[in-house]
């Protein structure tokens, strides 16, 4: 597969709505969490459509909510703006409680296409890497940074793969098997 001008077009779109933005708790520019996801899409027999939605998944979210959806929507297509769509926990602003919101995320993955569970296995994939790395670089502080805390952030990122188990067939699914195993370890050691 060879990617077109559309990839690099959401690209552009994605540098735009999210330059200002940085990672949680570090310098790390946003895009790089962005381009990750859609590497990690690709590398998983992911086509162009859902390297681009991997790129924009966390725009309306982040970035100006339905309007931005719709706006995605305009530029790159429904099957885009509808993964998009299903990797979105919340357009609402505030947003709702954490807790509520990631219950319902988790209810949401079980009929989820499969579209949009590869986007999201490697969006949480790549944050379980990221949780990692902070982990071992910063100890325990890193759970300041979390709306779930430690307790809620482990509960979560364990549950996503009792969900991604069930219904993604993917490699990606035990690489966060792995990750969260030795987050554990990290732990059980500290």
């Amino acid at each position: 597969m060879q990617l077109t001008q559309q990839f690099k077009e959401a690209l552009d779109y994605a540098l735009e709505l999210h330059r200002g933005q940085q990672r949680k708790g570090s310098d790390t520019p946003y895009m790089a969490h962005l381009l990750a996801v859609a590497s990690l899409v690709l590398e998983d027999g992911g086509d162009e459509e859902q390297a681009i939605a991997a790129l924009l998944h966390d725009a309306p979210e982040d970035q100006g909510g339905l309007e931005t959806l719709a706006a995605i929507r305009q530029r790159f297509g429904d099957r885009v703006a509808d993964i998009v769509h299903g990797c979105t926990d919340t357009y609402e602003t505030p947003k709702p409680p954490w807790r509520q919101r990631k219950e319902a995320y988790l209810e949401h993955l079980q009929s989820a296409t499969e579209e949009v569970c590869r986007v999201s296995l490697a969006d949480k994939l790549h944050n379980a890497r990221s949780l990692m790395t902070d982990l071992l670089r910063s100890g325990e502080d890193v759970w300041d940074r979390f709306n779930g805390g430690k307790a809620g952030t482990l509960w979560y990122y364990h549950s996503l793969l009792e969900v991604f188990r069930y219904r993604c067939n993917s490699p990606l699914v035990a690489e966060l098997g792995f990750v969260l195993q030795r987050i554990d370890s990290l732990l059980a050691d500290s």
